[in-house]
């Protein structure tokens, strides 16, 4: 039965003759399925579990002493789940960079007037020297062809403010956010290669309100390290207008920020050993850190509850994996991405076959289906199932990226496949990197249709490989 080709499913759903072995296995496949998504709506835990991690821990930026506690919190709670053969811990060290003081940052005119806007520092910044205010004059530019070609004179000594919105224009906000995030990751560094004293980053985002989103910005090799802070899109719309009608005017910015000696932390591991092919892996997870600000609800403790619960959904249906599966809590994703590429130079060190991963690092909205990472052949026999997910509204299966953690893993052991839990997107950006992502703006319902999605993938991973 294994052996049996999937794409008998398609032809089978699309009503055209199949032998009867295909048959049974369409239903078989169909029934587990259902046995899944009746666990995840009527006795789901996915919710319970964010709750205790966003509203008992909170925010969990590497380093921290709410980072250890997550860990702790980790491993005991998939060793109460009561579905993984083993629990353990990875060791990493992980960048350990603190905010400090609530940051400040005013607009002050030419007479002297000053207004408070909403700011906050980006992350892995530099503080303002000796963590006083510091003030100049700002230059705005809308991307970072347009600081480079701006004279040396204009730019020394003042304020870059990077001021590109979204494009609102895109369907997928994720597309809109990586073409307006390179001037929160590099505009720093440029700024200060070019002489500035800092940088005011437009928040990446499309939500027009007072919520600052922070984010890792890299200095790389740049000898002149300068703060780099982003303001919200409503701080940024006031500015732009501001020095439009008075470019003489000041910024000033407070900012006690520091980078601090790496710390000792842990990936939590939970582990299911195949019943027929051990020797092959396929890990599910999500990033256990966060940013500070809030609980880090959407981004990433729903990834990380879903990841514990789609084993456990298995279990509870009766359905035990043919390869050996992992539920990985990665530590680090925001800030350094140290605990994926842990994971992936121990699956090296020690031989490790790994078939697939999957990714849940996009919120826990309504899903709808999975980004593959794949060549065309793999796609085609994962395209196969979506008459499987179809019922559930998660069928979209598309080419895409799958995520931060599990990327290292296509350098270093060359998975068949690589999977990112795909939902609806459309509020994600609201919330991401804010102090408003919280646990109440988690929908029940939704968080845990997504695991069962995921633990769907697993199911048919599990079953039929790739």
């Amino acid at each position: 039965m294994r052996a049996l080709s999937s794409l008998l499913f398609v032809g089978l759903l699309a009503g055209s003759v199949a032998p009867a072995s295909a048959q049974t296995a369409a239903k078989t496949d169909s029934l587990a399925i259902r046995k899944i998504y009746d666990e995840a709506l009527l006795r789901g835990q996915s919710y319970d579990n964010l709750r205790y991690l966003c509203q008992k821990i909170g925010g969990r930026l590497a380093g921290s002493p709410q980072a250890a506690l997550a860990v702790e919190w980790g491993k005991l709670t998939m060793e109460k789940a009561g579905c993984f053969d083993k629990v353990y811990l990875q060791e990493c060290l992980v960048p350990h960079w603190v905010r400090g003081a609530k940051e400040k940052g005013q607009i002050i005119g030419n007479k002297g007037k000053s207004i408070s806007v909403a700011v906050c520092a980006l992350g892995n910044s530099v503080s303002t020297p000796n963590n006083k205010p510091l003030r100049a004059g700002v230059v705005e530019v809308k991307s970072l062809a347009e600081l480079k070609a701006l004279p040396d004179a204009a730019v020394k000594g003042k304020f870059i403010f990077f001021n590109r919105p979204f494009d609102d224009a895109l369907i997928e906000p994720g597309a809109a956010y990586g073409a307006a995030g390179d001037q929160r990751r590099s505009g720093p560094a440029e700024a200060g290669r070019r002489g500035a004293v800092g940088a005011l980053v437009r928040s990446l985002t499309a939500a027009h309100d007072n919520y600052p989103h922070t984010g890792t910005t890299s200095y790389g090799d740049t000898p002149t390290k300068v703060p780099g802070a982003a303001l919200s899109t409503v701080a940024a719309d006031q500015l732009s207008q501001l020095l439009a009608a008075d470019p003489g005017l000041q910024f000033e910015l407070e900012m006690s920020c520091q980078m601090l000696p790496d710390e000792k932390s842990y990936n939590v591991i939970g582990e299911v050993r195949g019943s027929t092919y051990p020797e092959q892996v396929i890990t599910v997870g999500g990033h256990l850190d966060s940013w500070d600000l809030a609980q880090g609800a959407h981004d990433d403790g729903t990834g990380v509850v879903q990841s514990m619960e789609a084993l456990r959904l298995l279990k509870a249906a009766g359905l035990r994996p043919e390869r050996t599966v992992r539920a990985v809590l990665f530590m680090n994703e925001e800030n350094g991405t140290r605990g994926g590429e842990k994971y992936a130079d121990q699956a090296r060190q020690n031989h490790e076959t790994h078939l697939a991963a999957i990714e849940s690092d996009g919120g826990g909205f309504t899903p709808r289906g999975f980004t593959v990472e794949a060549t065309p052949a793999v796609f085609r026999k994962v395209a196969a199932w979506k008459p499987l997910l179809r019922p559930y509204l998660a069928d979209e299966l598309l080419p895409g990226h799958s995520g931060t953690d599990i990327e290292p893993l296509s350098e270093k052991v060359h998975p068949t496949a690589l999977f990112g839990y795909k939902c609806d997107s459309q509020r994600y950006f609201d919330l991401h990197h804010t102090a408003n992502d919280t646990f109440e703006q988690v929908n029940k319902r939704e968080l845990e249709l997504g695991g069962a999605a995921m633990a769907t993938l697993i199911y048919l991973l599990g079953k039929y490989g790739l």
